[in-house]
């Protein structure tokens, strides 16, 4: 793998003649609608219109040096937004929503998202919050919940992914995978890294995740 900072320079220099954001939201905007989803149906039509870019300053995280391996084995499908994804990484302010006490150092240097629209991406939207997660190979997302309601489409990895009281069940890239409010739901990849782009609708976007308690013993 190339090390994560020589990486996104590589990427960063090829992309400096773009609009990050123009291409990006538009190549998400065209894989859901060729789709052809009903859950994908409210989302949609609270698209964000063209507007005045925000200036987000960029930042990275680790597991940001599995994008290449994920840009290799992108289907046909979601490839052109992989690789906008890809060339335009090192323009993106990487987060994450833990901590390491929270969620394991494993996992918190194996995971990272980016979001490309919403209250706090580069393209304003105060209804409808649009990015991406990343997650390395071998690595679990806890339970957890939130009130927004939640698209997640995977675009290049096979992972498990847990709904409500519902056992583990594989999704392939492809798969509209819907987590209504409140609903707890988990991730848990395999020998692959995942990438998915989501969505959270709500009239509240500046919410966070909160993960569900640790089951206890007996």
């Amino acid at each position: 793998m190339l090390g994560t900072a020589t990486f996104l320079a590589i990427r960063s220099s090829h992309a400096s003649n773009q609009s990050p954001m123009t291409d990006l939201l538009d190549q998400a905007r065209a894989l859901l609608t060729n789709l052809h989803a009903a859950e994908l149906t409210a989302f949609l039509k609270e698209w964000p219109v063209a507007s005045e870019p925000r200036t987000v300053p960029a930042s990275s995280v680790p597991v940001l040096s599995w994008l290449p391996n994920i840009q290799r084995s992108a289907p046909a499908f979601s490839a052109p937004l992989v690789n906008a994804l890809v060339r335009n990484a090192g323009s993106l302010a990487w987060r994450r929503s833990y901590s390491p006490a929270a969620v394991g150092a494993q996992f918190y240097e194996n995971y990272g998202w980016t979001e490309i629209a919403g209250l706090t991406g580069p393209t304003p939207s105060k209804r409808l919050a649009c990015g991406v997660l990343l997650l390395g190979p071998h690595v679990t997302y806890p339970p957890h919940r939130h009130e927004a309601d939640e698209i997640y489409v995977p675009l290049a990895g096979t992972a498990a992914w847990k709904h409500g009281d519902e056992g583990w069940h594989e999704r392939v890239p492809g798969s509209v995978i819907h987590h209504a409010s409140y609903v707890p739901h988990a991730m848990q990849t395999g020998q692959e890294p995942l990438l998915a782009l989501y969505l959270w609708r709500s009239e509240n976007l500046a919410q966070t995740s909160q993960l569900d308690p640790a089951p206890g013993p007996g």
